[in-house]
């Protein structure tokens, strides 16, 4: 484990928030899943400025990978499952999405092509913003794991760049905008 990594831990265990999500979704016993992005960044960003730890999240993105059944229904399952099993708050605040269908949606919706997936980490690779690309499980014996696909050198330096193995995203200056308006000491590099 790197000491960026050890010290990204640190500070999810002492996020109190993030780590019931972490633990309700392990309680789902999802196929390959993960919390990404926003609620695991922005852990970071709040420690590094002194605010509290669960300041800016506004929910908790899980993603989980299963092939087996790629249509909307067995995703809708899923989420109709966790809806009754995650506690309150949790139960409005988790976002679930299966990554073995996003290919299925994402180009109407974003307006870009979308290859489909073989894993939930695979996925991280395609985020708009290399610090946005983290995702953690809780795993059984409480260790926590980290997929960062491009590191976290960019959380922990408080920037955002675009992803340069993807077309820009649509939606970055609303995303930038949206974190600066949260953490005015972010440092974006175009």
């Amino acid at each position: 484990m790197t000491a960026r990594t050890a010290e990204l831990v640190e500070i999810l265990r002492a996020t109190p928030g993030l780590m019931r999500a972490l633990e309700a979704a392990r309680g789902l016993d999802l196929p390959d899943w993960r919390i990404v992005s926003g609620a695991v960044y922005q852990a970071v960003w709040n420690a590094r400025t002194g605010r509290e730890p669960d300041y800016g999240v506004k929910d908790y993105d899980l993603a989980y990978f299963d092939a087996s059944d790629l249509s909307y229904e067995a995703e809708d399952v899923i989420i109709r499952r966790a809806a009754c099993d995650l506690p309150p708050p949790l139960d409005s605040l988790v976002e679930i999405r299966n990554q073995a269908r996003v290919h299925l949606w994402f180009e109407d919706r974003f307006g870009e092509p979308y290859a489909p997936l073989a894993s939930t980490d695979e996925a991280l690779a395609r985020f708009v913003a290399p610090a946005f690309a983290v995702g953690v499980r809780l795993e059984p014996d409480d260790t926590i794991t980290v997929a960062a696909p491009f590191g976290l050198d960019d959380v922990f330096d408080m920037v955002i760049r675009p992803n340069t193995h993807r077309p820009r995203a649509r939606g970055w200056d609303k995303a930038v905008a949206s974190a600066r308006a949260r953490w005015p000491e972010l440092r974006v590099i175009d």
